[in-house]
């Protein structure tokens, strides 16, 4: 590996160049520069371009390979020339649905911000996920552009900043930091790996904190859990008006033999797959204020599916239909490849519990991390009348950390009101500003005939 000081020297330098260096005379002599590569304007005393050089259109083709290549050197991607979109794998016998959804989600956030970089973006994922290729990725198809772009390894990036102490380095440490600050595009791969000295955590909060006032273009990948890392560059990094957070979690380790890899335990809507909300039916025996509910729950249940934002509480009594629509917004998504996370309250639970289970594929605090960082959630049969005090803490932190990062929720609960709730869920449910409550009037929907209309229950019960 080069010198970081020298890749940042000519990453200042490059632009200042106006004329190839040592252009070697082509075989034919050009008729516009006669073999010198520079031809000057013919305009006016006065003009702006009066008695300038400019590069000849018989080097210009050199020239922007001479500077193409430049551009990589300095990039540090040099040895990553081969990590883009088209090398990036897209499909996997091994994958399920849902990571499937995750790895199109992924692809598509990290190809449009390649094509304009904007704010953060923030990859999360186990060992072999693919965020260190998709970086890479992002830089190369900037250097399409001619566009400059830094990549380095966080340990790497403090080893430079350590030399630079050295008597010998060619460049200082404050000239150093501050390019590095200052990075059109800075892509840092791997933050957590490194030795969490003070001196560390002291250095790389200052060049976050730095891009961050300044909403410079910066891409971070992790195999960390937030809470392995520097509260203050953390808090940071999951800010939602600068930051797009990249969830990876789920998927396999690419790397491993195919056969080899545990299949992480992602929960879906496969079993509720035929619920859709052209099948949702709200002209049921019911009466007209029944009615309205169902069309407006279905309603909003469908705008959510299209465009998440913020939270959807749907409260009503079992068989109304919540459910239903829950299940027919994580179809909708998923049919288009867009990210959801789909689960029953009684099942995370259970799952949360597995982790801890003599060889389980995962930890705790990953599969925690999974859910409550998920790009939309949806929540189904939010009942913790039975759980355990460790229950209740869990969904708790949960509610509240989607609550405080207003991350796009939906969530069904049994019941007529969210008076039963406990105090700590009732005041998130009912504030105005983030959430939305539909109370669904209708009674069981039983195939045709509602309950309230058949005095005599002759029913298909299911």
């Amino acid at each position: 590996m080069g010198s970081l000081g020298d890749y940042l020297d000519k990453f200042n330098s490059f632009w200042d160049k106006a004329v190839p260096e040592n252009p070697e005379p082509p075989q034919d002599v050009c008729p516009y520069c006669g073999g010198l590569g520079l031809v000057t304007k013919n305009v006016p005393i006065g003009d702006p371009d009066f008695g300038k050089a400019f590069v000849c259109i018989c080097r210009q083709e050199a020239t922007a390979t001479r500077k193409s290549n430049h551009l990589r050197t300095i990039s540090n991607l040099e040895h990553h020339r081969h990590l883009n979109f088209d090398t990036f794998a897209t499909t996997g016998e091994s994958l399920n649905a849902m990571q499937t959804v995750i790895l199109r989600t992924s692809i598509d956030a990290a190809y449009r911000f390649a094509n304009e970089p904007d704010g953060w973006l923030f990859f999360l994922g186990g060992y072999g996920s693919g965020k260190t290729h998709l970086a890479a990725a992002i830089g190369n198809h900037r250097l399409l552009y001619n566009q400059p772009v830094i990549f380095l390894t966080v340990p790497d990036l403090l080893d430079h900043l350590r030399t630079s102490f050295s008597p010998n380095s060619e460049q200082g440490y404050d000239e150093m930091f501050d390019q590095l600050r200052n990075a059109p595009l800075l892509i840092l791969d791997d933050l957590g790996s490194e030795s969490q000295t003070s001196w560390a955590n002291e250095k790389l909060y200052q060049l976050f904190n730095h891009r961050y006032s300044r909403r410079l273009p910066t891409v971070v990948t992790t195999n960390c859990e937030l809470e392995q890392l520097d509260p203050r560059i953390a808090s940071r990094l999951v800010d939602r008006n600068l930051t797009q957070i990249i969830n990876m979690v789920g998927l396999p380790d690419y790397r491993q033999p195919p056969g080899t890899q545990p299949v992480t335990e992602i929960l879906t809507a496969n079993i509720y797959i035929n619920k859709t909300f052209e099948n949702f039916v709200i002209n049921r025996a019911v009466s007209s204020e029944a009615k309205e509910s169902l069309s407006k729950a279905h309603r909003i249940a469908k705008a959510f599916a299209v465009d998440p934002d913020k939270w959807i509480i749907l409260v009503g009594k079992n068989g109304c239909g919540k459910t239903h629509l829950a299940a027919a917004t994580a179809n909708a998504r998923s049919k288009k490849g867009e990210s959801v996370y789909f689960v029953t309250l009684p099942n995370l639970l259970d799952n949360l519990r597995k982790t801890f289970e003599t060889g389980s594929r995962t930890t705790l605090e990953k599969r925690f991390q999974e859910v409550c960082m998920a790009p939309v959630l949806i929540l189904d049969h939010f009942d913790l009348s039975a759980a355990s005090a460790w229950a209740r803490e869990k969904i708790f932190q949960l509610i509240e950390y989607r609550y405080v990062q207003t991350l796009p929720t939906m969530i069904t609960k049994p019941g007529d009101s969210l008076e039963d709730l406990d105090a700590v869920f009732r005041v998130r449910f009912s504030d105005t500003s983030l959430c939305e409550v539909i109370h669904i009037t209708a009674p069981e929907y039983k195939g045709g005939v509602s309950q309230t209309s058949n005095p005599h229950n002759k029913v298909n019960r299911r």
